[in-house]
């Protein structure tokens, strides 16, 4: 699966459903690229689309129970990885890393709002 692919689940299991090119934008992509991937991931029974119950003529992108499945072992992996390779580090690198964490949360919710603007 292509980063993009990962990435567009990743935001429609954070965020809920999409219009396409509103999943374009966050992802950097295209309209016809992101219409060309939802194809693919639909195919594969990642996503779906379905009508916006607010405005009859909008699809929305939808996770499927496979594509959130999909999400969560992926994130479990990277946890898994990322708990293997702590244990490998020393009790100096480990202290660093807990130091570290109010910036690298800092980063991440800065990366968060600008991919879907500041959080109300």
């Amino acid at each position: 699966m292509s980063l993009t692919s990962a990435a567009t689940l990743a935001t429609l299991d954070r965020t809920g459903p999409r219009r396409i090119t509103d999943l374009a934008a966050v992802e950097g992509v295209t309209q016809p690229a992101m219409t060309a991937l939802v194809r693919v991931m639909e195919e594969s029974g990642l996503v779906e689309r379905r009508g916006d119950p607010s405005d009859k003529r909008v699809t929305l992108v939808c996770l499927t129970e496979a594509g959130a499945s999909y999400v969560r072992t992926r994130r479990q992996a990277g946890v898994h990885a990322f708990e293997r390779l702590i244990g490998e580090l020393t009790g100096d690198e480990v202290e660093a890393l807990v130091a570290a964490l109010p910036a690298l949360k800092h980063l991440a919710e800065l990366e968060s709002q600008g991919r879907e603007g500041p959080k109300q």
